[in-house]
């Protein structure tokens, strides 16, 4: 782990993307109609982000643990793909990109997961940092 003893703490956000593409429009109607028979995706994959997010540090070993102030979690359907965003925040040493990127990641696997069943064709793309600030450079990519 790197050593952060020194740094000082300051506003930190990361804005992370992963998309879920399904495979047909009657996909897409089932999570809007809340049809899907492992039941709301939204809101399960909504839980499983803030989990994911949450544990970062104990599933990857150089990441510091770090208290998460702020987690949001969105979504936004086009066409075929779901586009999910997460945002994090904390006020401390280090960052939280990978938190956020983990947690989009965490949350397009639970709808994977969740649409299997009813879709065989379903794919995880585009796991990205769109934005950070704080620290020592900020990064849009947005």
């Amino acid at each position: 782990m790197v050593d952060i003893t020194q740094k000082q703490s300051t506003h930190r956000t990361a804005i992370a993307q992963a998309v879920v593409k399904v495979s047909s429009q009657k996909t897409i109607e089932a999570i809007e109609s809340n049809n899907v028979p492992k039941g709301d995706v939204f809101a399960m994959s909504k839980a499983a982000g803030f989990l994911g997010v949450k544990k970062t540090a104990d599933l990857l070993p150089d990441c510091h643990p770090l208290p998460v102030e702020f987690c949001g979690i969105e979504y936004e359907i086009d066409h075929l793909e779901i586009i999910i965003k997460v945002k994090v925040k904390t006020f401390y040493k280090t960052g939280v990109e990978v938190e956020a990127m983990h947690g989009a990641s965490i949350v397009a696997l639970n709808m994977y997961d969740m649409l299997k069943p009813i879709d065989k064709g379903v794919e995880i793309h585009h796991i990205k940092l769109l934005k950070k600030t704080g620290g020592k450079s900020d990064i849009n990519r947005s």
